[in-house]
């Protein structure tokens, strides 16, 4: 669909989505009424990065990638995982063969994925919608994804340990969780961040409010050049000592990204010389002689932005930086392909990817109707989360 017929389908939709969804909040609306963006031609190669906003396979800044044969990697320690770990709102790395820009799809080769912190709750504030974990403060979005089994903001208590999969903003010093699962099990905390206040003869040093005490790590098995500013990742002992974490292990936290022809990367501005020189999550972009959109002054601290260009020597070299607004529908939607299982017709509700789905507010049925639903039947469904997350409402259900 060009943009041209895309305009008018969409304005249909909204309209539609307010008549019958009169119940749910205008955020929740947003969620499932939206449209995608155009896209460069493909290359040979692609690497992606952002948050799982669909699964089947798993759909990254709008491609769906085949993860059928992909090497799937947790960050933290190299580990190999089965695919069907991979969940929405987990923040991942992928590399891929070329992007079909037609139907947004390619298929992925290695895929890595990795949270931003593990441990316990300090404190809510449910007002503001925050929490407060290993000294930092957590903002939980609308689009925030709860693991099944943690139903929504309010099953969240002091004293949890939670597995945080987020984006860091700079602006704000606060983490923008994606993904909320719980981590009973955890035998060492983990945070990544940027160090501040070193202090090279306390053994001491920060991340956010957090106090990092790395007296017991050898100099040796420190990150190269350790410093103030230096993205780290640290493992933590699960008690503190005088009020300070103890460092268990200190890495580098520094995302490396292979030279690869078609790079595309959507998250947070973390840090920021310019327009034409920033980092988004941690990766360094040369905007020098990319195309803005709406332009070079949106781009600053805390900006949320689709960098698509070049990867080469660790920096992406952009040719196109596109300035987002979280409440954009095409990052509000969720998306799920799969076989239909646990057909109940008298609730209106089946199981999809582990997802329960309702479909009582359906707006569009293509290439079938309600009645052909079935178990074991290929569908994709494109809908919005309830208020606890526990169920996906279906907005669009395609018959595949």
């Amino acid at each position: 669909m060009n943009s041209s017929t895309r305009t008018p389908v969409l304005g249909r939709w909204r309209q539609a989505c307010a008549a019958l969804l009169a119940g749910a909040s205008m955020a929740a609306l947003l969620v499932a009424c939206g449209g995608g963006g155009d896209a460069p031609a493909a290359t040979a190669q692609s690497f992606a990065g952002g948050p799982i906003s669909g699964l089947g396979s798993i759909i990254v800044n709008g491609v769906r990638f085949d993860d059928s044969a992909a090497r799937v990697e947790n960050d933290e320690d190299d580990s190999l995982h089965n695919a069907r770990e991979l969940k929405l709102g987990m923040m991942v790395e992928i590399q891929g063969g070329s992007i079909d820009d037609n139907t947004a799809r390619a298929s992925a080769s290695l895929i890595r994925f990795g949270s931003e912190l593990v441990g316990p709750v300090a404190s809510i504030d449910a007002a503001a919608q925050t929490l407060r974990v290993l000294d930092q403060t957590i903002e939980v979005k609308s689009t925030t994804v709860f693991e099944e089994g943690l139903a929504g903001f309010g099953a969240i208590t002091v004293g949890q340990v939670l597995e945080i999969h987020a984006q860091f903003n700079a602006s704000t010093g606060r983490y923008v969780a994606t993904r909320i699962e719980r981590e009973d099990g955890a035998t060492a905390f983990r945070l990544r961040g940027r160090i501040a206040a070193l202090d090279t003869t306390a053994k001491t040093f920060k991340i956010g409010d957090a106090v990092i005490n790395y007296a017991g790590i050898a100099p040796a098995d420190l990150p190269a050049a350790f410093g103030n500013d230096q993205r780290v990742r640290v493992r933590l002992q699960i008690a503190k000592v005088n009020n300070q974490w103890v460092a268990i292990s200190v890495r580098t936290g520094v995302r490396k990204v292979d030279d690869i022809g078609d790079a595309r990367l959507r998250g947070l501005v973390t840090a920021f010389t310019s327009p034409q020189h920033f980092e988004v999550q941690g990766i360094v972009v040369d905007a020098t002689n990319a195309r803005f959109e709406p332009n070079a002054a949106a781009v600053k601290l805390g900006a949320l932005v689709e960098v698509r260009g070049q990867a080469s020597a660790g920096t992406i070299v952009a040719t196109r930086v596109k300035v987002r607004d979280e409440r954009d529908d095409d990052l509000q939607r969720v998306e799920l392909h799969g076989l239909v299982s646990a057909l109940d017709a008298t609730a209106q509700t089946f199981m999809l990817r582990d997802i329960k789905v309702n479909y009582s507010r359906v707006l569009e049925w293509k290439n079938g109707r309600p009645a052909d639903l079935a178990n074991d039947k290929q569908v994709e469904v494109k809908g919005l989360w309830s208020e606890d997350r526990r169920v996906l409402f279906a907005v669009v259900i395609e018959f595949e």
